[in-house]
């Protein structure tokens, strides 16, 4: 044995993946402690990458985001196309239009609302480039399906979709991809400039108009194809034999495939395709195998990400100020509370389910995937100070929203629940008989 392999040698590379071990560990049983909500848990795992990267002798370094923005990309992309196919497949009724009145006010009136005020704060106060303001609106804009958990409806088959957790739900599954028109005008104005007469109309025909409804269409196609697949004579035995994983994450990666190959927002297309799927057999008891597995796999990848956020916050604590910490607190406090109680108006909602609503604008893992994509395809001049801003804010954003996830059981309003949906055995052909 050589002096340079010493027999008590440390390997970086082993020790990097006792820690991701540990993480994943952590990460499935955390949320199962009674006290422990999934929100703060993961702000537990950031904090884990933090101490790890920072106090353990012979870890490697924690991955710049400025110089591999493509790994953070890759890995959150995954995480949160893995997220909203499931998130599409847990919602149990959605016949009733009036159900989906709120989530179509934030998605138009919020969301707009957010981006516009996050990118004149980034302008104004942090001294951001258009480009990049409008980018930071944009990335932190969306709610998350990933870190939101706690507040949204239950796994398929559970019933009882109080109101507030539907509309929390259904608007974490669209507006991820729906934030993406905003990501493209920050990359155009950032190569274009900021005169509109130079890319308004062909970004409102392309990055709005045909990619949101590429996107909603054909992950609603492929859906229903791989409901009937699945729920058909011939599907059974893939039902019986090949398990729910290989069929779920075949499912998630074709659909985000084919929207991709087509020019559509692959996020939209893949939470269509999880709610078409489910329209082809509700009741049947395989959706809830298929989301048990696409939540486990959720949980191993979203830890492995949140070890990596945490490991970088002391790289990019110098880079902030008051004014950056002002925007993350004046996002989470008051500008996504304020617009989402006011975009709610005249939707039924009582005013303290519209407060709660709006209060919980949980910041995740799609504004990892946004800035990623961004600052992987064009440099910014500010982006050291968006990283930072992105990861500070899911962060703070968990502490918050993990420490008051019970607000929503506790003070929502009184709600006549559905009874919940009985459910079919793993054949298909038992389907015709409930």
């Amino acid at each position: 044995m050589s002096e340079a392999d010493p027999f008590f040698g440390l390997s970086p590379t082993h020790l990097l993946m006792a820690v991701v071990g540990a993480a994943v560990f952590v990460s499935h049983l955390l949320p199962r402690i009674n006290f422990m909500r999934a929100a703060s848990s993961s702000a537990v795992l950031m904090i884990l990458g933090l101490v790890t990267f920072t106090f353990i002798p012979g870890m490697p370094s924690a991955l710049d985001p400025t110089v591999s923005p493509r790994i953070w990309e890759m890995i959150s992309e995954f995480v949160v196309i893995v997220v909203l196919f499931a998130t599409g497949l847990r919602i149990d009724n959605i016949s009733n239009w009036s159900r989906w009145r709120p989530t179509v006010r934030l998605l138009l009136i919020a969301m707009p609302l957010t981006i516009a005020a996050v990118a004149l704060l980034g302008w104004a106060l942090a001294g951001m480039t258009v480009a990049g303001a409008v980018l930071l609106g944009a990335v932190l804009s969306p709610t998350d399906p990933v870190l939101a958990g706690d507040v949204q409806v239950g796994p398929p088959g559970e019933g009882g979709e109080h109101p507030v957790r539907f509309t929390l739900t259904a608007e974490a599954g669209l507006n991820d991809g729906l934030a993406f028109p905003f990501v493209y005008l920050g990359l155009i104005i950032a190569a274009q400039g900021a005169d509109p007469s130079a890319w308004l109309v062909e970004w409102i025909a392309r990055d709005v108009i045909y990619r949101i409804v590429v996107g909603a269409v054909v992950g609603a196609l492929v859906g229903w194809i791989l409901g009937r697949s699945l729920f058909s004579s011939w599907g059974s035995h893939a039902i019986e034999t090949g398990g729910p994983g290989v069929l779920a994450l075949g499912a998630v990666l074709l659909c985000y495939g084919i929207v991709e190959l087509a020019e559509g927002y692959g996020f939209i297309g893949a939470f269509t395709a999880g709610l078409m799927c489910r329209r082809v057999q509700e009741k049947h008891n395989f959706h809830k195998r298929l989301h048990a597995f696409s939540e486990a796999l959720e949980h191993a990848l979203t830890a492995i990400l949140l070890i990596m956020l945490g490991s970088i916050l002391p790289a990019l604590w110098h880079v902030l100020d008051w004014w950056h910490t002002l925007i993350g607190f004046g996002l989470l406090l008051f500008i996504r509370p304020l617009v989402g109680w006011l975009a709610l108006l005249g939707t039924g909602m009582t005013s303290g389910d519209r407060l709660i609503v709006g209060f919980f604008g949980v910041r995740g893992i799609g504004s990892v995937y946004y800035v990623g994509y961004a600052t992987g395809h064009m440099e910014f001049v500010n982006e050291d100070q968006l990283w930072a801003l992105v990861a500070y804010t899911i962060f703070a954003s968990a502490l918050l929203h993990g420490a008051t996830s019970f607000l929503v059981d506790r003070y929502a309003s009184p709600w006549s629940a559905d009874p919940a949906p009985s459910t079919v055995g793993d054949n298909p052909h038992e389907a015709g008989k409930s």
